[in-house]
C-alpha cells in the first residue's frame, strides 16, 4: 500500500466528472435508484442550488458559491459513477 494525499485523486476525478457532468450516474443513498445527474430535480436560490432524486427526494447534491470558493457536498449519493475516457488504463 502506497500513502499518499489528497492530490493523488485530482486528475481522477476531472477525469471522472469530464466535461458534460450531466451524464455522471448517481446511486441515491435514500432508495438506491440510479441516475443520471441531468435526470435530477434542481431547486436553486440565491443561496445555492439543491439536486434532489426524483424517486425518493432524497438530496443527492449541494452546490454553494461564496466568495472566490465553490462548495459541493454529494450528501445522498451512495456512489458516483462514469465512463472512464478513452486513453486511460
Amino acid at each position: 500500500m502506497v500513502v499518499v494525499d489528497g492530490n493523488a485523486l485530482a486528475g481522477t476525478l476531472a477525469d471522472s466528472l469530464g466535461p458534460e457532468p450531466t451524464v455522471v450516474a448517481l446511486r441515491c443513498a435514500g432508495c438506491g435508484s440510479l441516475g443520471v445527474l441531468g435526470q435530477t430535480t434542481v431547486y436553486r436560490t440565491a443561496m445555492g442550488s439543491v439536486a434532489r432524486c426524483r424517486g425518493c427526494d432524497t438530496v443527492l447534491v449541494t452546490v454553494v458559491e461564496s466568495g472566490a470558493r465553490r462548495w459541493v457536498g454529494l450528501p445522498g449519493a451512495r456512489t458516483m459513477s462514469a465512463s472512464i475516457p478513452d486513453g486511460i488504463e
